[in-house]
This record gives structure tokens, C-alpha cells and sequence, in this order.
């Protein structure tokens, strides 16, 4: 086994970081504890401080210069402690690992009454290594990323510890806070109602943790501040991850959009109610994959007729085919309570990767208000983009990335790719005992569900608690009337309760119990044998643990194991079984040309080999199109990182300089020298900041809308030409980017020759210097149909099919 390791090591094989070194510092940290648990508190405390490097020992605050700022992980030569370790501390030597641990360890027996395991401090030095940390479910990730927290913290570095929802960013902050207070680290968190000025306290932290998206609307945020004051986040320095493939994979592009007020006009209803009187197939059509759909030529004249006879392709009639269109798909792409719910009278996306309400999420605005127009709902605010970033980009900018995670190992290629991180697979506490059965692949949709009706019916019977893992929220409501009809009570867990969902997920190894979820539902939350009060435990050990049941294959391996991870944490017994069909979504949409001639049986069921590797190869394939629409993607927001780092670098100078006044002093000297005369050099000056700042923010604006539209146009003429999508972005973006700085100083400057001076000082307002009278902040669902990459699905599925056949 140790020579396997090697050899994989050797060849680079990803979740192969040698633990060895760590393994060495727990065992030096375990000599050491006895010493430390004759201190009191205090002088627990002065010890945790003093593992601070002599130069950091007092260490100040790090200005907010430069928030923006990007750099790549630092990689700084030290000598000993083995080359990972040697990563992990900037400061060499001087930074005791091994103290650490035993400090952490002692702390933490202490203040939350739980005495890490080995396993949970090689955790710990593989995120203070700056790698994405492997560890079961239950295996402690929320301790070991607190004291790996710490770590970073008292080595002088600030910490973001960004999490999926507010929820679990608040429990971990709180339930750490004695930990962290021990080892006398500040800890602070962030959530949505919180306000800039908690914002401003929590990020003075020495640890803070937050969702991803508030930190990413923050810096979007601080991205149009007018003034230094207004600033919210510090520079960027460490961030780990929970969650992270979710965060790294699932969500990373995924863009967190800043809009502001505009005057587009909502939905019109009308276009609603036209084509939900279409008829498919006659009216319009559908492509196999069910990602794009457009008119017929009879369903062209339909709607030509109903709106009085119109050319509905003429070009003054763009916008009314573009509405036609847009409402044409809400009406048959979009399904409720797959796609999305309706609650409290609005439209509620629900996350792919989550199986649950997406907070704050929305598609693009026309998107967005054609299903609520579907709805006949009120149609939300629109507006326009002010600016954006990417999951991705987000992260890109902290120096040091580090994550935890359950199920790392199945992106290990897409983490390596896009983040340079390596993944460190950390052993369980106590070997995994839990029987993952293989799957149960039927012939029809219905024969899947009464098998798996008779399952969950049979494992209830002995008492036997049951998860069950359904792919979304119409079907695990369909399976909860199912089983309702068989005389069985189930509790629903999905998007529609999601608030509910760690006090609802934690009682799931009750005995008897029945929870039917959707996917990542409670996802952080432990399931103990007997629930949380550990009721009739040994009686649910007998019984063979907890048994999860998957209702069909996710468009990834690495969720299946997800929800397989919920059961046989530290070493208890557990089971899991997947039911799939030939007629699963996955297996239409990715494998629709391969064919079983396999016979069932009388049940439905099909014991067949060719037949199981038709799952398999559809799964694969799926996986195949999400990485590349991710590295496609990705290719292009380089370029748009590019740009919006050379206007950040100008912004900032202009928001903390003289760099404005200076500029307007040289272009406009007469009317400048003016202005100072009357109304005095200081208010002169903060006119000229104002004025740069807004036609600044004004171009980029303007920018980012140029190039939504160019990738789209650029997508279709480049279908017929045979180009290369991506290079032809790039050779009229970039000219275009050039050119945007040079903009937006000729329109300061044409604007600061206007402004007058009176009484009240400049009147900024008179030169038409209005910026939107409100802004809000969401993130941007991938439109399904609209988007460059998602119209190019079939030829990716295509491609993917033919590389994924058999030898």
C-alpha cells in the first residue's frame, strides 16, 4: 500500500499529498499535552499568543488599500517539517505546528468540551498546507477548519471562512466562538440582514465567516463606494472554504450581480398568455435535449395574427419576437417545482446542485419577469447590470485557498485546473462499515417507483429509519403521496421548507423514521443513529443503521456519494442502494441513442450489464458537458477579469488620491483654476473625484452590457462561419476594453467644464450626475436556453457521447 502511495504520488495522481509529515507533528503535538492542561485559561491563552513569530507579534491591522486586489497562493521556500508543510507557513519555522495542535487540542477539550482526533488535526495541517482537505461525513470538518482558522489567524493573517447560507455561517461562528476565544482569537460573522456597519465589525475579526455571496456582494459593493469610508471588506488574504466542491465546482460560475433602477419596462402579460395557448409540436418545437425551443412557421403566423397582423420578423419588431421567445420559453422550459417554486407570491429558484431554494437568486431580468408573468405573479424590480463577478474570480483573489469537503477527490482534475489546489485525502476516525449496494436499474419510470415505494415499506417495517434522496422537489412530492397511499408518514424535506431543514435532517436516524429530501438538503448537519437525543440507538445499530435510498443517478457521481456519506458516519452502520430506470431524465438526455434489448422481469427489473453501463455512460457523459461548459466559460471571464482589473486599478487611485483633481487641473486649467476660486481647493478636489468615479463606473457599466451582447452575436455568426467563438470575442473585446478608460476620462472631463459653483458649493446634481436611485444585489441563474455555452450543449453531449463509448 505505502508503494502504491509513492507511485501515485510520483506521477502526480490527485488525493495522493503525503501525510506523513503530518502525521509526525500530531504525534509531537500528543507529547506535549500533558504540559498544557496543567495551565490555567489565561495561560492557555498567552501560549496560543505567543506562537505568533516575533516580527508579528504586533502585528496591526492590513489597510483596505487596494481591495480588489488579486495575487496567486504564495509558495514561499522554507526549510523542514516536509514540502507541504513547508507551504503552509509563510513564516518558516518560526511558526510551531506542533504547538499548535496541542494548543487546539487543549482548547478545545476545554471550551467545547471535544478532544480532537488524530484524524481531525492531520485535517487541520492540511488546510494550514493550503489544500482542499477530504474528510467524511461526520468526521469533525467543522472543528478541524476552526483550529486550521486559528492557525492561519495567529500567524497574522486574517481569515474568511465562507460557507453556503447564513445558517451554517452563524452556528460555526457561534458554536467556534469559546474555541476561538480560548486561543484568543477574535471571531466575527456575517449574514444577510446584517448591516455595513455590523459588516465592517464582523470583517475586523480576526476570523469571519460569512456566505459566499455576502462576501461577493460586499466587494461588489465596495466596488462603487464614493468615498473610503463606505468601504466594507479589508484585502484579501485567507479564505477557506466549507463545502468546497459545492462553492468550487457547483457554484463557481455562477455570477453575483450589483444592480441598479432603470427604466426597462416589466414583462408584458399579453406575451404570456399568447403562447400558453401554443400547441407543441404545431406551434413550436422542442430539441431533444430540452434546452431550446422556438416557433414553427404555423406558430410564427399564430402569433403574427394575435397581435394584429404583424412582420413578426421584420426589424422593427425585435424586441416583440425577443419578448415572444423569452416567453416562450418560461412557458415550456421552466417547470414549477422542478425548475422553481412559487411561495409568498414570488418566484423561488431552486439550486441544481442543492435541491433547494437558491437565496436571492433569479434568471436574467427578462427571463425573470416572463415566469412570473407565467405566474401572473407581480413582476419584480429589473434593472440594469452595474457590475458582476464570478464565484470563481471571487475566490481567485485571496492569496491563500484552502477548503474542506466530503467528496473532493471526483473534481480533483477541475480544482487542480482552475484553482491550483490539491486535494488531502484524510482517513476516517473509524473504518467506513456502511454497505453501498449496487444499483437497482429498472425498465420504466413507474416500475423504479414502485420498487422503491416496497423498499422504503420494508425497511420500515423493522423499524429501520430511511433517507430517502430524491433529484427534485415535484418528485419528492410525488413519492410522499406514493407512500402516503401505502399507509406510510414520511417528513418532506425540499426547497418548499427549507429553513426547517438541519432540525428536520438531524432527527432522519430516528427509528421508524421516514425523510424523503432532495438533494444537499441539511447538508453540515450530523444524522446520529436515534437522532439527536441518541434515542433507541442500539436498537437502529441492530437494525443495520440508517438506510439511504438514491431515486435515480445525479448528473454527477460525486452527488450520488453525497448522499451515500449521509449515512455510516465514525463508523457506524449504515446502508445505501440507488434506484434508476432507462427512462431517468439523465439517461433521455445524455444516452438517448443507446439501446437495451435486455428483458425485464416481471417487476420491472433489469439485471443486465449492458443495460447498467448505459447509466453509467449517460452520468459520464454529463459530467464530460458540465467541465467543459466550466472551462469554456471560464476562458471568458478571463478576459473580462483582465479589463475589470485595469478599472479597479484606476478607480482606486481616483477614490483615494488627487489623481482626479490633478487630471482635471491639466485638461481644463482655465475653468479649474475657476472652480477653486469660488468654491475653494478641497470642495474642487471632491468634485473631480465625483465626476471621474461616475463616468467611470458610468463606461464600465456600459462595458459589461457591449460585451454581454457581443458573446451572444458572436456565438451565432460564428456557427456559420466555422470560427473559433472564444478568439473572436477576445479580437473585439480587447479593442473595446482599451478604449474604456480613455472614455470615461473624456466625459469627466467634459463634464467638470459644465459644473458651476453657488452658494451651497458644486452642484453635481445640475450635471447630471445621478446615480441609481436604488441598488440590489442577486445572483444570476444560468439561463437555460440563452446563454452561448448552454446552446452549445448538443454538440458538447455529441462529443462527449463518442469519447465516453465502449473500447
Amino acid at each position: 500500500m505505502a508503494l502504491r502511495d509513492r507511485f501515485r504520488r510520483l506521477v502526480q495522481k490527485p488525493g495522493t499529498i503525503d501525510l506523513a509529515p503530518y502525521r509526525a507533528l500530531v504525534t509531537e503535538a500528543s507529547t506535549r499535552e500533558a504540559r498544557l492542561r496543567d495551565l490555567s485559561d489565561a495561560e492557555l491563552t498567552a501560549a496560543a499568543l505567543a506562537l505568533r513569530p516575533a516580527h508579528l507579534q504586533s502585528h496591526d491591522e492590513p489597510d483596505r488599500d487596494d481591495p480588489d486586489r488579486t495575487a496567486e497562493p504564495r509558495r514561499t521556500p522554507e526549510a523542514g517539517l516536509g514540502a507541504e508543510t513547508r507551504r503552509a507557513t509563510d513564516v518558516g519555522e518560526e511558526f510551531d505546528l506542533a504547538e499548535l495542535c496541542a494548543a487546539g487540542r487543549e482548547a478545545a477539550r476545554r471550551a467545547l468540551g471535544e478532544r480532537p482526533f488524530d484524524v481531525q488535526l492531520l485535517g487541520t495541517l492540511g488546510l494550514l498546507s493550503g489544500h482542499i482537505v477530504e474528510m467524511a461525513t461526520g468526521e469533525g470538518k467543522t472543528l478541524a477548519g476552526a483550529l486550521a482558522a486559528a492557525g492561519h489567524a495567529l500567524r497574522g493573517r486574517r481569515v474568511h471562512v465562507m460557507s453556503v447560507n447564513d445558517y451554517l455561517a452563524r452556528r460555526d461562528a457561534e458554536w467556534m466562538g469559546p474555541l476561538y476565544e480560548l486561543l484568543g482569537v477574535s471571531v466575527g460573522w456575517v449574514g444577510q440582514s446584517s448591516t455595513p456597519e455590523e459588516r465592517r465589525k464582523a470583517y475586523a475579526a480576526d476570523v469571519t465567516y460569512a456566505p459566499v455571496s455576502e462576501v461577493g456582494f460586499d466587494l461588489l459593493r465596495d466596488r462603487l463606494a464614493t468615498t473610503t469610508d463606505e468601504l466594507v471588506l479589508p484585502e484579501p488574504e485567507v479564505v477557506l472554504i466549507d463545502e468546497a466542491d459545492s462553492v468550487l465546482v457547483d457554484e463557481a460560475m455562477v455570477p453575483l450581480v450589483l444592480a441598479g433602477a432603470s427604466e426597462h419596462d416589466p414583462a408584458d402579460p399579453v406575451y404570456a398568455d399568447l403562447v400558453r395557448r401554443l400547441r407543441p409540436g404545431q406551434h413550436y418545437a422542442t430539441d431533444e435535449e430540452g434546452r431550446n425551443v422556438q416557433l414553427t412557421s404555423a406558430g410564427a403566423r399564430a402569433v403574427e395574427r394575435e397581435l394584429g397582423g404583424i412582420d413578426l420578423y421584420s426589424p422593427g419588431n425585435t424586441d416583440t419576437l425577443v419578448a415572444v421567445n423569452v416567453a416562450l420559453h418560461a412557458q415550456v422550459l421552466l417547470q414549477r417545482d422542478v425548475d422553481y417554486i412559487v411561495r409568498e407570491g414570488a418566484v423561488k429558484l431552486i439550486s441544481s446542485s442543492r435541491g433547494r431554494v437558491a437565496l436571492l437568486q433569479r434568471w436574467p431580468d427578462g427571463l425573470q419577469a416572463a415566469v412570473e408573468a407565467k405566474e401572473a405573479l407581480e413582476t419584480s424590480a429589473s434593472g440594469e447590470i452595474l457590475d458582476s463577478i464570478t464565484v470563481q474570480e471571487l475566490i481567485g483573489r485571496y492569496p491563500t485557498r484552502c477548503g474542506m469537503t466530503g467528496t473532493a477527490l471526483a473534481v480533483a482534475g477541475q480544482l487542480r485546473e482552475f484553482y491550483g489546489l490539491e486535494i488531502a485525502v484524510i482517513p476516517p476516525n473509524r473504518p467506513c462499515v456502511r454497505v453501498d449496494e449496487p444499483d437497482r436499474l429498472y425498465a420504466t419510470f413507474t416500475d423504479k417507483e414502485v420498487a422503491i415505494t416496497e423498499e422504503i415499506a420494508g425497511a420500515h417495517a423493522t423499524g429501520r429509519p430511511v433517507l430517502v434522496g430524491t433529484l427534485d422537489v415535484a418528485e419528492s412530492e410525488r413519492l410522499a403521496r406514493r407512500l402516503e397511499r401505502a399507509g406510510l408518514t414520511c417528513v418532506v424535506l425540499n426547497a418548499k421548507n427549507d429553513a426547517e431543514e438541519a432540525a428536520i435532517i438531524a432527527e432522519a436516524g430516528v427509528a421508524g423514521a421516514i425523510t424523503v429530501s432532495t438533494q444537499m438538503a441539511g447538508r453540515g448537519t450530523d444524522i446520529r443513529l436515534g437522532g439527536t437525543s441518541e434515542t433507541d440507538a442500539e436498537r437502529v445499530v441492530e437494525l443495520g443503521g440508517l438506510l439511504v435510498i438514491g431515486t435515480g443517478r445525479y448528473h454527477s457521481s460525486r452527488l450520488d456519494d453525497q448522499l451515500r456519506g449521509r449515512a455510516g458516519r465514525q463508523g457506524d452502520p449504515g446502508g445505501s442502494v440507488f434506484f434508476t430506470s432507462l427512462e431517468d431524465d439523465l439517461v433521455t438526455q445524455y444516452a438517448p441513442d443507446e439501446e437495451s434489448n435486455a428483458t425485464p422481469a416481471s417487476d420491472g427489473r433489469l439485471d443486465d450489464k449492458n443495460a447498467q453501463w448505459i447509466v453509467g455512460h449517460a452520468q459520464r457523459v454529463a459530467e464530460g458537458v458540465e467541465v467543459e461548459i466550466h472551462r469554456n466559460t471560464w476562458r471568458y471571464n478571463q478576459l473580462i477579469g483582465l479589463q475589470r482589473r485595469a478599472v479597479l486599478a484606476e478607480r482606486s487611485q481616483l477614490l483615494r488620491g488627487d489623481h482626479a483633481d490633478r487630471l482635471m487641473a491639466e485638461r481644463r486649467t482655465a475653468h479649474h483654476a475657476e472652480l477653486v476660486k469660488i468654491a475653494g481647493e478641497e470642495a474642487v478636489a471632491e468634485a473631480a473625484r465625483q465626476v471621474a468615479l461616475f463616468h467611470l463606473d458610468r463606461c464600465w457599466t456600459e462595458h459589461l452590457a457591449y460585451l454581454a451582447d457581443l458573446r451572444e452575436g458572436i456565438h451565432l455568426r460564428s456557427l456559420g462561419r466555422g470560427l473559433d467563438p472564444l478568439a473572436e470575442f477576445n479580437r473585439e473585446a480587447v479593442p473595446a476594453g482599451k478604449k474604456l478608460l480613455g472614455r470615461a476620462v473624456e466625459r469627466a472631463v467634459d463634464t467638470f467644464e459644465t459644473l458651476t459653483a453657488t452658494p451651497d458649493g458644486i452642484d453635481l446634481t445640475a450635471a447630471g450626475l445621478q446615480r441609481p436611485s436604488a441598488t440590489w444585489t442577486y445572483l444570476v441563474h444560468d439561463n437555460p436556453f440563452g446563454s452561448l455555452d448552454e446552446r452549445a450543449l448538443r454538440g458538447l453531449i455529441a462529443m462527449f457521447r463518442r469519447k465516453s463509448r465502449r473500447p
